[in-house]
């Protein structure tokens, strides 16, 4: 039995997209707990040289929509260059988790061997098979950033377990 790149990449992004959800969540009670604005959470990052929290969220977001579009291949959901809130990164995910949901499931399925170019910020490119771009640079990359989200949150003192991270048993 096989499993489909639909499956590898929709039905994998999207639990784990809503727990990041989930995470801001805590964020906000823990904010209001502490009686800190939440944007000090936002801002937080492990290292200098990292993103803070709302940019790990904006990039798992971005890894799991431009890899799906790619391949269903559609152009990507858009989203606002303007500094989010809670709110308005939890509404990012939601609508991150519609678009996937919505793309075509078999255009997915099909696009293993398809040639696909994922451009980064910068504007640079990189050419992948549908395939490896799920296997070998989307889906870890996703994860580096949901991950690290969960670890900014933690390392603040939000109380996570490792159930937050891996949400509910599907």
């Amino acid at each position: 039995m096989s499993i489909s790149l639909c499956e590898s990449s929709v039905d994998v992004f999207v639990p784990y997209l809503g727990n990041l959800s989930a995470l801001l969540d805590h964020a906000s009670a823990y904010a209001r707990a502490k009686n800190i604005d939440p944007a000090i959470l936002l801002h937080l990052r492990l290292a200098p040289n990292m993103y803070d929290l709302t940019r790990q969220i904006g990039e798992a977001n971005r890894h799991a929509v431009v890899a799906c579009a790619l391949l269903a291949g559609q152009a990507p959901h858009p989203f606002p260059d303007a500094e989010p809130d809670i709110t308005e990164l939890k509404s990012r995910i939601a609508a991150a988790i519609d678009f996937v949901q919505g793309l075509p499931r078999g255009e997915i399925d099909s696009a293993g061997d398809k040639e696909v170019v994922f451009t980064f910020k910068n504007g640079a490119t990189r050419k992948f098979t549908g395939r490896s771009l799920l296997l070998t640079f989307s889906v870890p990359q996703f994860f580096f950033h949901v991950t690290t989200a969960y670890d900014i949150l933690r390392h603040a003192g939000v109380d996570l377990a490792k159930k937050d991270f891996l949400g509910p048993p599907r």
